[in-house]
């Protein structure tokens, strides 16, 4: 008889440490897996790209910002400076930022201001 695979009898759940990491094998609390993934920036061609959007959003206008190169903490607050900029609200979510209404003319104008090399997409 052969010995059980290692990765078909991995641990998910210790009465010592609760839930454990699939990654790296240690306790959620003790996990550096996590941490890494979120310092992770994406990589891009150094350029933001602000476009508007309407579709699946009910015919509403949303400015979609794309190509921001920094953190998910940074990107979530650089989301809420633009938000907060053109008096609405939004969301940041998969490396993209949201403004609810159509700002692009702001966003664009914000993030020039911010150093950020812009570009508008779309129409």
């Amino acid at each position: 008889m052969n010995p059980p695979d290692r990765a078909a009898s991995r641990l998910v759940y210790s009465t010592d440490g609760g839930r454990i990491c699939p990654d790296c094998g240690k306790p959620r609390t003790a996990c550096v897996c996590a941490a890494a993934k979120q310092q992770a920036v994406p990589a891009g061609d150094g350029v933001v790209r602000v476009s508007r959007e309407t579709k699946g959003r009910g015919g509403k206008a949303v400015t979609v910002v794309r190509g921001v190169a920094l953190p998910a903490a940074a990107l979530s607050e650089l989301g809420k400076r633009l938000k907060a900029g053109c008096g609405s609200g939004g969301t940041v979510k998969e490396g993209v930022i949201e403004v609810q209404g159509d700002h692009a003319d702001r966003v664009i104008e914000q993030l020039r201001r911010e150093g950020w090399t812009v570009k508008r997409a779309g129409g």
